[in-house]
C-alpha cells in the first residue's frame, strides 16, 4: 500500500509542474467539459449515491455516521444543479496564477516582480459530501495544482463515479496533463497521505473536530482548515426584534449541520423583546438551551446555546474564550457597538446584521471554495482560488552583483513601478 500511494504522490508532483505551465483558455476547456460530462451522466451519479445512501442507512441505524451525516450525503436534482453550475462559474472566474502582486525597482535596470503561483500538490480529506470533489477539483484545475483526493468510506461509490466521469471529461482535452486529479480510498492511504511531505505541499481537511485534530497531529506537511464551527449571534440591546428572529431563525435552521450554522446565541441584557425572540425560535423548531457546559459544543442540528451578558464588552470575550475562530455576528443599530465587535471579534468572519451561513466560497463570488480555514496564514475563511496560490519572486537584472552595493559603488532606490 505504501508503494502504491508513493507512486501516486509522484504522479501528482509530475503532474503540478506541468499543470503549472497550462494556459487559461486550455483550463476553462477542462472545467467546461468536466461540467457537460456531469450533465450528460448525472442519472450515473444518482444511481452510485443510491447505493451510497442504502448503505448509509444502515450506518446511522449502529451509530457509526450521525443522521447530518447522511443528509450531507444525498445528492439531489437542486444539488447537481448546483454541482454544475459551480464548475462552470469557476471557469468563468480571472485566472488567478502569474497576477503580478507588485513591481518593484530596486535600483536602474534591476526590477523585482512578485507573482502568484501554484502551491503544487494538495491532499484532500473529507468526509460524506460527494459534492467535494467537484468542487475541489475544479478549483485546483483553475489554480494550476495537483490534487490527491481522499473521502470517507459512506461516498465511496459516489466519489468513484464523479472522479471518473471528471478524468474521462479531462482526457479529452488536448495538452491536459494527466493525473491532475487523484483519488484514494484505504485509512492507510491517508496514513501515507500524511507521511509524504516530500510531495503533497498542503493538506486540506473537511470534517469533524476529531478528523481534523488527527491531522494537525500526525503530519508535517501544512494544514488548512476549521477544527470546529462554533459560531455566534450577538443580539445587541438596540437590535430590531424582526431583524434578530430571522437572521438567528436562519443561520440556525437554514442548514443546520453545516459549519457556518450559529451554535450560540448571546443577548443583551437589557434588549427588552428577549422573551419575544426565544418564543420565535422555539416556534422554529430550536431547542434551547442555557448552561455553561454548552458553551463549545456544535451541535449540528436544531440545538442552540443562549446566554445574556451585560454589554458588548462581554459578548466579545465570551466569542474569544470559546468560539473557534469561524464566523460571528452582531446584530444591532448602533454603529459604534458594531465596529467595536468587528475589529475585537478574534475570527475570520466578522458580520453585522447578517446570517453566519454567508460564510461560503461560493456567496462570496469565489465559485466554491475547498473549505474554510480558520488559520492565521496565507487563507483565511472561506478559501477559494486565491487561497490555493502562494506567490514567486521573479529578479530581472542586467549583470547587477551585490558587491557593488556593499562597496557603496553603487545604492538602492527602492522605485514602486506597480
Amino acid at each position: 500500500m505504501e508503494n502504491n500511494f508513493i507512486e501516486i504522490a509522484q504522479k501528482a508532483k509530475e503532474a503540478s509542474l506541468k499543470i503549472a505551465d497550462l494556459s487559461t483558455e486550455v483550463k476553462n476547456l477542462a472545467l467546461n467539459k468536466i461540467a457537460d460530462a456531469f450533465e450528460e451522466n448525472k442519472e450515473k451519479i444518482f444511481a452510485a449515491n443510491k447505493q451510497d445512501l442504502l448503505a448509509a442507512e444502515d450506518l446511522v441505524k449502529n451509530g457509526e455516521i450521525t443522521k447530518s451525516t447522511f443528509n450531507r450525503l444525498k445528492l439531489d436534482e437542486n444539488k447537481m444543479r448546483d454541482m454544475i453550475q459551480g464548475v462552470r462559474d469557476i471557469a468563468h472566474l480571472e485566472d488567478p496564477i502569474g497576477k503580478k502582486l507588485f513591481v518593484r525597482e530596486l535600483d536602474e535596470g534591476l526590477v523585482l516582480n512578485k507573482v502568484s503561483c501554484p502551491i503544487g500538490v494538495l491532499g484532500i480529506i473529507f468526509e460524506a459530501r460527494p459534492d467535494v470533489i467537484s468542487q475541489i477539483s475544479s478549483l485546483a484545475i483553475k489554480s494550476s495544482n495537483a490534487v490527491i483526493l481522499k473521502g470517507g468510506k459512506e461516498s465511496k461509490n459516489t466519489n468513484k463515479e464523479i472522479l471518473e466521469i471528471i478524468n474521462l471529461a479531462l482526457e479529452k482535452v488536448d495538452g491536459f496533463p494527466k493525473n491532475v486529479v487523484q483519488q484514494v480510498f484505504s485509512r492507510e492511504d491517508v496514513a501515507q497521505m500524511l507521511k509524504c511531505d516530500n510531495y503533497i505541499n498542503l493538506i486540506i481537511p473537511r470534517g469533524g473536530n476529531k478528523l481534523v485534530q488527527y491531522i494537525k497531529e500526525n503530519t508535517k506537511i501544512p494544514v488548512l482548515g476549521h477544527a470546529n464551527g462554533i459560531c455566534h449571534i450577538f443580539v445587541d440591546e438596540s437590535a430590531d426584534i424582526e431583524m434578530a428572529s430571522k437572521i438567528v431563525t436562519d443561520a440556525k435552521t437554514q442548514y443546520p449541520s453545516a459549519c457556518n450554522a450559529v451554535e450560540t446565541l448571546l443577548i443583551h441584557k437589557d434588549f427588552k423583546k428577549s422573551d419575544e425572540l426565544l418564543a420565535s425560535l422555539q416556534l422554529s423548531e430550536i431547542k434551547l438551551i442555557s448552561n455553561p457546559e454548552a458553551w463549545d459544543i456544535e451541535y449540528g442540528d436544531k440545538i442552540l446555546a443562549y446566554k445574556f451578558v451585560e454589554n458588548t464588552d462581554e459578548a466579545i470575550n465570551h466569542i474569544n474564550t470559546y468560539g473557534s475562530g469561524h464566523t460571528d455576528c452582531i446584530i444591532t443599530k448602533n454603529v459604534e457597538n458594531a465596529e467595536k465587535f468587528m475589529n475585537n471579534v478574534d475570527s475570520a468572519g466578522v458580520y453585522m446584521n447578517a446570517s453566519t451561513r454567508f460564510a461560503d466560497g461560493f456567496r462570496y463570488g469565489f465559485g466554491a471554495e475547498v473549505g474554510i480555514s480558520t488559520n492565521k496564514t496565507h487563507a483565511r475563511g472561506p478559501v477559494g482560488l486565491e487561497g490555493l496560490t502562494i506567490y514567486k519572486y521573479k529578479l530581472i537584472g542586467q549583470g547587477h552583483i551585490v558587491d557593488d552595493y556593499a562597496k557603496g559603488i553603487k545604492s538602492f532606490h527602492h522605485k514602486d513601478l506597480a
